[in-house]
């Protein structure tokens, strides 16, 4: 059996609407229990349970990776249709450092739907200002 340290680097919580179940303390505890010392929280379009999750894995002594999973727009985000359905593809970010995790809300923020019709989309053009200290 292998003594390296294995990390989830794409993971769900109950924040991602529609596709995690899991609330966030049961995940990092899971994670402890199986003798993770890191996680990360990558949930759909949004970072409403990175502070939850910062605090609950400092409790639990271990290291949290706060990222989240981009839908990135075929063409313009503002265009309708563009949504999270017609979605080219998705591009997880995990932020390196204090930083990074800024660079992350700004990129979360300018994502997230201005309207009920449709989901958090960026493009390529929104998020060149704000690439640094993120691994994608």
């Amino acid at each position: 059996m292998s003594t390296r340290p294995f990390v989830h680097l794409h993971c769900h919580s109950h924040y991602s609407l529609l596709d995690g179940a899991g609330k966030v303390p049961a995940l990092l505890e899971r994670a402890n229990e199986l003798g993770m010392n890191s996680l990360a929280l990558t949930d759909h379009g949004n970072l409403h349970g990175a502070l939850e999750f910062y605090q609950t894995a400092k409790k639990l002594d271990m290291n949290p990776v706060i990222g989240f999973e981009a839908y990135i727009a075929p063409k313009s985000r503002f265009e309708k249709g563009t949504g999270m359905k017609e979605s080219s593809y998705h591009l997880t970010l995990l932020a390196q450092n204090h930083t990074g995790y800024a660079n992350l809300l700004k990129l979360a923020s300018v994502a997230y739907p201005r309207d009920s019709t449709s989901g958090p989309g960026s493009t390529k053009n929104c998020s060149k200002p704000t690439t640094r200290d993120l691994f994608a």
